[in-house]
């Protein structure tokens, strides 16, 4: 039976329906130039907080992100060759994907993600199984990253609906955390087996 409680079922992106591996980026960039990958993942840590954030939150221009990024790579490879290598890391959890049609039949669908540009136009876009959603939340459009308050009102803002009738699934801790403190339900996502099994205790329809 169906747990009314539930309107809207609200997916992350990455780590949930779309694993991403950078150790395909660092192979591809040590291949230009041996231990090119390895360094750069090290300096792209280090300026994680000024660089990557920024960037997902839509306050950094994407081409003072590509100019900073081909600097940690001294220039070794060019901006079309960076966004590929960049972005060619997702691969589909097919499990996952084979539930939304199912979900929508009972359930407005959502996805909401820390995402940036570059990802998006090289790396995610071309998924099919995108069209299932009925919006896409992304970060660098509302200004603001997972898990600020600010995210989790623009989903709200679009759905017209209260909080309480919302649940997240997110594969971070502390984002799911961030959707309880907005007033939502939610999920720590860790495999498919396991969110069945939560869907089964909320009493959320998926067959």
């Amino acid at each position: 039976m169906k747990n009314n409680k539930y309107s809207v079922i609200v997916s992350d992106l990455g780590n949930v329906l779309i694993p991403f591996h950078y150790e395909i980026m660092i192979g591809n960039l040590n291949k230009v130039e041996p231990g090119l990958g390895d360094k750069f993942v090290d300096i792209y840590k280090n300026n994680y907080h000024e660089i990557h954030r920024p960037f997902e939150r839509g306050d950094m221009p994407e081409d003072e992100f590509i100019s900073r990024m081909l600097t940690f790579l001294n220039h070794k490879v060019d901006k079309e060759t960076f966004c590929k290598y960049y972005s060619e890391i997702f691969t589909i959890n097919g499990d996952m994907v084979a539930l939304l049609p199912k979900l929508k039949e009972n359930y407005r669908l959502v996805l909401l993600s820390n995402t940036n540009s570059i990802h998006r136009k090289y790396g995610w876009q071309k998924y099919e199984f995108l069209k299932i959603f009925e919006k896409l939340i992304l970060s660098y459009e509302v200004g603001a990253v997972k898990p600020e308050e600010k995210i989790y009102k623009s989903v709200e803002a679009y759905t017209k609906e209260p909080p309480e009738n919302h649940i997240f699934i997110d594969d971070i801790p502390a984002y799911a955390e961030g959707a309880q403190k907005a007033g939502w339900d939610a999920i720590h996502f860790t495999n498919y087996e396991n969110l069945v099994g939560d869907f089964d205790e909320k009493g959320i329809v998926y067959k």
